[in-house]
């Protein structure tokens, strides 16, 4: 074997899969504004029987040596949630996927890409929707704007030359995923002051908290309405009942209540705003360790937060109500609420809405509306195999 051969071979044990975490954390470290996520979820997330994903998906990761060096990594996917979805919807049948790439150079990252994609073949995949780490619901998307600054909590960075990577691979823009930043300290416009303060005094509208005594309740609630909410977006891939259960003790350490609204119309809880501190700030200077003192600063800071950014990650109103006024003004109440809240308590002085698709018009008009601009793109690409 000649020292410049790239070697690819899947994950096999500990080691590889020790190898597979870390290499993610090498090739990033001189990278200013890449956050290393705790190496403890960095494994669950690659890990069948504790990350759900696995129950309903079949996943091969890869790594690439090069002289017996550990040089790249991919992850290469089936989610049986997502082929059964509508082909229309973006997923569908046929439609496989790879993520989680990390290579030391063009050459190590296209024959990991095409690995992946012989992988995908093998087994019946005739299309490629990527990146995604691992689920749609996780870190889709590579970054092709925003690079000069840190990622939000559960948002990828990935270097710009992967981006031209894939690129030069064939692979074409199927969906942009837009991020969207606002300065909270200011008040909105006069015109959404006035639709706010309308809702205010409409009886058949009521804006609450989530109840964290409820907490299991709760979440159920708010995945049900987003369930309804998102069943026909592009990419939608519903919830399990594991990963419900999985994404709720994943974030209860961070829900706070006041910064999670549930909007009921006569009685009917018909909307929700999740909003969460921003956890990247307290991770990035950890460097994936909580030893030997990061967990209590950790803890301090889950005590009582204090952050610069507060990030919506997901927002949905109920299907039969989508398109109409009532449901940009129960939004527009929501996101009020949670900003005063945020600023007051929090000491938060921006806000970052998104993901967003491209195309969803009502979204962004809402963005638009708040004064807020596109901070962070992603995209998905597709490719035929």
């Amino acid at each position: 074997m000649a020292p410049s051969e790239i070697v690819i071979t899947p994950v096999s044990g500990k080691a590889d899969k020790k190898a597979f975490v870390d290499i993610a954390y090498r090739l990033n470290a001189s990278e200013p504004n890449w956050v290393p996520p705790l190496r403890m979820e960095a494994e669950e997330l690659i890990t069948p029987g504790k990350n759900p994903f696995f129950d309903h998906a079949d996943v091969q990761l890869f790594l690439a040596r090069r002289g017996g060096n550990v040089v790249g990594r991919i992850s290469a996917h089936i989610d049986h949630l997502a082929i059964a979805m509508d082909a229309s919807q973006g997923m569908g049948p046929g439609t496989g996927n790879w993520g989680l790439l990390e290579a030391e150079d063009k050459a190590v990252a296209q024959a990991l890409i095409a690995r992946a994609e012989d992988w995908l073949r093998t087994k019946g995949m005739t299309r490629v929707l990527a990146p995604l780490s691992m689920s749609i619901w996780e870190e889709p998307g590579q970054l092709v704007k925003g690079f000069d600054h840190a990622p939000t909590v559960m948002m990828g960075h990935q270097p710009k030359r992967y981006d031209d990577y894939i690129n030069a691979l064939g692979y074409q823009p199927a969906k942009t995923l837009n991020c969207f930043e606002l300065d909270i300290t200011q008040n909105f416009p006069p015109l959404i002051q006035r639709v706010i303060q309308s809702g205010e005094k409409n009886a058949k509208i009521r804006i609450r908290n989530v109840d964290k005594s409820k907490f299991d309740q709760e979440a159920a609630l708010i995945l049900d309405i987003l369930n309804d909410a998102w069943s026909t977006n592009w990419g939608f891939v519903p919830f399990s009942d594991a990963e419900i259960q999985y994404a709720g003790k994943k974030f209860k350490p961070i829900v706070r209540e006041d910064l999670i609204m549930i909007a009921e119309y006569e009685g009917e809880p018909v909307a929700f705003m999740m909003t969460l501190p921003d956890l990247n700030e307290v991770l990035k200077p950890m460097g994936g360790s909580l030893f030997p003192f990061n967990w209590a600063k950790l803890l301090l800071w889950l005590r009582k937060p204090k952050v610069r950014t507060m990030r919506v990650p997901l927002m949905g109103v109920r299907k039969r109500l989508q398109s109409s006024r009532l449901a940009s003004q129960l939004a527009f109440m929501m996101i009020e609420y949670i900003r005063r809240n945020s600023v007051e308590r929090y000491s938060a002085t921006r806000g970052e809405l998104g993901w967003i698709l491209d195309d969803n018009q009502g979204m962004n008009a809402i963005a638009e509306a708040i004064n807020s601009h596109i901070n962070k793109s992603y995209v998905i690409y597709e490719k035929s195999l």
